[in-house]
This record gives structure tokens, sequence and C-alpha cells, in this order.
């Protein structure tokens, strides 16, 4: 008897069960249809990214490598530079890069020259020249090629959080130290215009009352030098989303540099073999 009623409350039991689970199905597939497109494209990607997680927690590699265009902040100038990464480890990654910048010193402004007026029989001309760095002996220019690692010491498992790299290495530099070259009105015929550098005529060089304005970029190329050295580098780096294939991060580091011979950048300071800076850097990137 006992039994009759069990077989009777399942049959009457299950198809509400079955019915109910039939209805939540329908609601979930009905819900998710309604979904905006954006809101679909965020779970999804917040699915890959916990799988993602879910894999290197389990020591599996989710990037093989990663590229990186940066723009440096120096507190002796600026500089781009291309990085490129081979992930070995999770928490390690080998790096290679290729820089460029130019070395500045603290005390180099630019100074806007008086105009000049050249006369003529009935009429006279005012002309203003190019803005010009007073005492300005040299451009100082750098291309380095560095190796280096990418070590993550914070921040692993986190999706949307911020990790924490430190960055170290080093590597070969080429200085280009270009002659600096202004435009100085003749002392006698307050005419003539000639292009001058600092060992030219010093004198004149430093007469801002002479100074019609710089040469411009090109003088000088052909009387360029170049200095090897060698550099190294170490930073922290902040990456914002480490499982997302874009990579935008912010670094603070320091650089040293060091030159086979001494550089003058401006007339009137010192030269130097050792260059040292901090920096602050934008990078952004991608990571396969």
């Amino acid at each position: 008897m006992v039994a009759k009623h069990i077989i009777v409350s399942i049959l009457v039991i299950c198809p509400f069960l079955l019915f109910a689970q039939a209805s939540s199905s329908s609601d979930s597939t009905t819900q998710q249809s309604t979904l905006s497109p954006r809101r679909q494209r965020a779970l999804a990607k917040r699915e890959r990214i916990n799988k993602l997680i879910e894999q290197e927690d389990e020591g599996a590699l989710v990037f093989n490598k990663q590229w990186a265009i940066g723009l440096k902040l120096n507190t002796d100038g600026y500089s781009f530079y291309y990085e490129h990464g081979k992930y070995k480890t999770i928490k390690r990654t080998n790096l290679w890069w290729l820089e460029i910048g130019e070395k500045k010193q603290h005390n180099q402004q630019k100074v806007t020259p008086e105009p000049t007026v050249t006369n003529y029989p009935g009429y006279s001309i005012v002309s203003v020249g190019n803005n010009y760095v007073y005492g300005k002996e040299n451009n100082f220019y750098q291309v380095k090629l560095g190796f280096g690692r990418q070590i993550l010491i914070g921040g692993k498992g986190t999706s949307n959080g911020v990790a924490v790299s430190a960055t170290y290495g080093g590597g070969l530099t080429l200085g280009l130290v270009k002659p600096y070259y202004v435009q100085v009105l003749d002392s006698t015929s307050q005419t003539e215009i000639a292009d001058i550098k600092y060992d030219d005529n010093p004198t004149e060089f430093l007469d801002p009352t002479l100074i019609v304005g710089s040469s411009g970029f090109s003088k000088g190329l052909d009387k360029m030098t170049v200095v090897p050295g060698l550099h190294a580098r170490g930073s922290i780096r902040f990456d914002y989303g480490r499982f997302r294939e874009t990579l935008s991060a912010l670094e603070v580091g320091f650089n040293a540099d060091y030159y086979a011979k001494k550089v003058t950048i401006m007339a009137q300071n010192p030269n130097h073999n050792l260059f040292l800076n901090v920096y602050l850097a934008f990078v952004f990137g991608g990571r396969k």
C-alpha cells in the first residue's frame, strides 16, 4: 500500500519538475537573447579571461609573445622605443628593445630672436629667425639595442586588476653628436648672415646681439660623429589587464648610459661620460 502511494506521488510530481526545468531553461535562453550585443560581448570576454586564469593556475602559458611601443619622458630628454617579448614561464619574459632618443640638459631653453631689419632704397624688410637654444654646442642623440627580462612580482590571477612587474636589462648604445649651428649677423656690416658652430667663433656664437636664429636641423648632419657606449635600465611596470590581448601599461624606472668619451651638450656646462636619469613611460602593444 505504501509503495502504491509512493508511485502515485512520483507520477504526480515528475511532470511539475520537468515543466519547471523547461520553464527555467526557457527563461534563461530568453534572458540571454534579450541582452544587448555589447553586454553579450562583455560576458564572453569575462568568460574567456576566467578560462585563461584557470589555465595559468594549472601551470600553462596563456600567451607566447608580446610587442609594445613606448614613449619615455626622461629627466634629461625623451625617447621612443619598440619592445619585443617572449614568454618563458608564467612569471618570466625575455625582452629585446630598440630605442631612439635625444638627451638634453636642464639649463637649455629656447629663445625667440629679435626681429632684424634690412634696409633697401625705398623700403625695408623685417624678418624673424628660427627659435634657438642659447649656448648649445651639440645635439646629442642615442640609438640603443638592448636585452633584458620582465619578472611578474604581483597581480597573478587578476582579470581586471593591475599586474606589477620588474624589468631590467642593458645593451649597446650609439651616441650621435651633431654640431649645433646658429645664424649670426656679420659684426661689421650687420647685414650678411653666416651659419656658425661654437668651434668656429665662440665669441660670436655666444653673443645674443648677433644671433638671428638657429640654422635648422639639417645643418651639421655632415659633421655628425658617433660615440659608442653601453646602457642599462631598470623599472617597475604597471600592466592594466594582464589577460587582455591589448597591452596597456605605465612604467617608472631609471637609465644609465656610459660612453667611450666625454660628450658636451651645452658650451658652458661640464662634459660627461656617464648620464643618469629617471623616466616615466607610456607603453602600448599587444599579446599573442
